[in-house]
């Protein structure tokens, strides 16, 4: 859609909500002449022909002026066409402030898989929309190649399938109690996933449902932190090499490695892009990334995948939180188990619980306004 606006002289823009989706949104433009990182149709400096400057960018890079075609004198975005991708994850505030800076007579188009687990922040923008069944709606699905593909397809629809992975594609690991869940895990990374599929622990995401209990995010960190990159934590308990994932604002995240830290603060490559993070907010901000959540994890994909659960983890599972977990790992998925029977009853009985918003009735009311939405959203 945007490379045919474009290549109609359109000013069309594709938003992910990650730098891995911004990065694969380019690839896609640039093989189809959009224009995704300022080359293909836009020419060697991003501008003639194909539209002004690079179609991919970042939800975040948009709204803070980093990213995307800039704002006119009234505050409104310089384009005609905007698609915003892995829109589950799209919260009331985002919404409302994308909607908002909207020129008269544009197209937002939002686009992504209602099976996912939405968005951090308050509200689901996406699931309303859909609900109220005010907008047009296009259905169109093409499931991910081969066994790991198969397997979620069919966590979508509330069946946990066996699968054929004669390339060991996915690999259940049966674990008695976290410490033994801990223990397999830093060997999954270290050393099983980068001997029989050659993905190096760098690429290999762990999964985990939450930061707390015995096999939770701190002490899978903890473990894999002694075993991938030792030290003693002389950057606020961080060094050079460290995985970390940053969080500017509650709910929003972002993958990095931390390159050093000195009296302004700890630096961070973030998907190529240098952060700065002051000495004060370290704390509250960076945690290790070698294990992250699925909320987290949501947006972006991995080579491989480790998703570890654990028996304390049976009250934090159901079917979306599986579904996106599981959905993580682009070539393999290996899965910690340790919750015997809960895993197939929570994909079979357990939606993830529907949250209660004022969006859905206020789209259906046929005197709702913008900005009556608007207002909705940032309340």
């Amino acid at each position: 859609l945007v490379a045919a606006a474009r290549a109609l002289g359109l000013r069309a823009y594709a938003a992910a909500h990650s730098e891995d989706g911004r990065r694969r949104l380019a690839e896609l433009l640039d093989a189809r002449g959009g224009g995704g990182d300022g080359t293909g149709a836009d020419g060697p400096d991003g501008d003639p022909d194909g539209g002004p400057g690079p179609a991919a960018v970042t939800v975040d890079g948009l709204l803070a002026g980093r990213e995307g075609p800039g704002r006119d004198e009234e505050g409104a975005y310089a384009l005609d066409l905007l698609a915003v991708l892995d829109a589950p994850q799209l919260d009331t505030e985002r919404a409302a402030m994308l909607v908002e800076a909207l020129p008269d007579g544009a197209r937002l188009v939002l686009s992504g898989d209602p099976n996912l687990l939405g968005a951090a922040g308050a509200g689901q923008v996406l699931a309303d929309l859909l609900a109220a069944r005010v907008c047009p709606q296009v259905v169109s699905r093409t499931p991910d190649p081969g066994p790991v593909g198969e397997l979620v397809s069919g966590i979508g629809i509330g069946e946990l399938n066996q699968v054929e992975a004669p390339g060991r594609e996915v690999v259940i690991v049966p674990v008695r109690d976290a410490g033994e869940a801990v223990h397999r895990t830093v060997q999954l990374v270290a050393d099983s996933v980068p001997r029989a599929l050659g993905v190096p622990a760098g690429l290999t995401q762990v999964i985990t449902p939450g930061h707390g209990g015995a096999a939770g995010t701190r002490v899978l960190n903890a473990a894999l932190k002694e075993r991938l990159n030792p030290g003693p934590g002389r950057f606020g308990g961080f060094d050079p090499g460290d995985r970390v994932v940053y969080s500017p604002s509650p709910g929003h995240t972002a993958p990095g490695t931390v390159v050093s830290g000195d009296e302004e603060g700890l630096r961070l490559d973030c998907s190529g892009r240098a952060v700065t993070v002051p000495r004060g907010r370290v704390a509250r901000t960076v945690r290790h990334g070698w294990a992250i959540t699925a909320h987290q994890a949501a947006g972006t994909r991995w080579p491989a995948a480790v998703v570890v659960l654990p028996g304390d983890a049976v009250p934090a599972l159901d079917r979306a939180w599986v579904y996106t977990a599981f959905g993580r790992g682009e070539r393999h998925l290996s899965v910690v188990h340790g919750v015997d029977q809960a895993l197939p009853r929570a994909v079979a009985q357990l939606p993830a619980p529907e949250r209660m918003t004022r969006l859905r009735p206020l789209l259906r009311a046929p005197a709702a306004t913008a900005a009556d939405i608007g207002r909705a959203a940032w309340r």
